[in-house]
């Protein structure tokens, strides 16, 4: 029978690659983690800023009248407008600094311009007087 002149990888060898890979892969998982759970994180902590914005503004009192602050917005056209400026204070302090916000209304809109290609945390609260739909996104 005739020898073959090429040289053999010894299964050592080859065990001992498949391992250092291996251990490779586990290292690099845990140091940049699985793909996509950041951003389930982010919007999963948007969706609770919204909701806990859109509940403390519920349940505080109106400025002027009606039961609630956002009963009061969405009363009518006018007490939107009048109460506009202060809804965006009251939300900015609401909210940590790196969150931006909308608030919307049948009424028109507060806050800032939703942009189309972040996540976005939404809450909708329906009142006695309309909907209003807070949205909130990191900057």
């Amino acid at each position: 029978m005739r020898r073959s002149k090429r040289a053999q990888a010894s299964v050592t060898v080859l065990e001992a690659t498949l391992g250092v890979l291996l251990v490779v892969s586990v290292i690099f998982t845990f140091a940049l983690g699985v793909p996509g759970a950041k951003s389930a994180d982010a919007q999963a902590q948007l969706d609770i800023y919204a909701a806990d914005a859109a509940t403390l503004l519920s349940n505080e009192p109106p400025r002027h009248q009606d039961q609630t602050r956002l009963a009061e917005i969405v009363a009518s056209a006018s007490s939107f407008s009048r109460e506009r400026v202060e809804l965006e204070r009251r939300v900015e302090r609401i909210l940590p600094d790196n969150v931006m916000f909308r608030v919307e209304t049948a009424y028109g809109t507060a806050g800032h311009p939703l942009p189309g290609d972040v996540p976005t945390g939404t809450e909708t609260v329906l009142t006695t007087n309309g909907e209003v739909t807070l949205r909130v996104w990191y900057v």
